[in-house]
């Protein structure tokens, strides 16, 4: 769609989208919502943030907090809508290889806790090593890693894809 063919519709100027997609604008709520419904999307469509950087939380960063009948440990929040997959992962050095695992769709993101053990992870680019308790979140649709650096490894990773294609600039 054109941004004349976007302005007309969602009832704004050229120059407001102009500023608004340079990074200039600060569009009000209201400005979303009208922008959302001219482009048939969930206002959060607007708001997600894609090509997210790694982002590692050690273990002895994490905060504990102690409800009635639990304890949680807040390890990331990612607003946006898509596919989600939770899964454990065991791990053994001798299955570790050089090569990296496969990217996944475009926008795709691996969140991982270490739950024993230690972990190689993360962008082919950029890996992390992780102990136990340690968190990251890192890019799933660049080669990444996934290798054990002990006998032995356990780790609870949440893949996120995206339900819209993006396009990569």
């Amino acid at each position: 769609m054109s941004m004349s063919a976007l302005a007309q519709r969602a009832g704004l100027s050229k120059q407001t989208l102009s500023n608004i997609e340079q990074g200039l604008g600060n569009p009000t709520v209201e400005t979303l919502s009208v922008l959302s419904d001219a482009l048939e999307i969930p206002v959060r469509r607007l708001l997600t943030e894609w090509g997210t950087p790694v982002f590692v939380q050690r273990a002895d960063d994490g905060t504990w907090v102690n409800g009635a009948t639990w304890s949680e440990r807040m390890l990331d929040e990612v607003y946006g809508s898509g596919y989600v997959r939770t899964t454990l992962l065991r791990l053994e050095r001798r299955w570790a290889t050089d090569k990296p695992v496969p990217a996944h769709q475009l926008g795709a993101l691996h969140h991982l806790y270490v739950i024993s053990g230690r972990v190689r992870t993360g962008p082919a680019s950029e890996p992390v090593d992780l102990a136990t308790g340690d968190f990251t979140r890192f890019p799933g649709d660049v080669p990444h890693f996934l290798q054990a650096l002990t006998e032995r490894a356990v780790a609870h990773v949440v893949t996120t894809e995206p339900q819209l294609r993006q396009v990569r600039e």
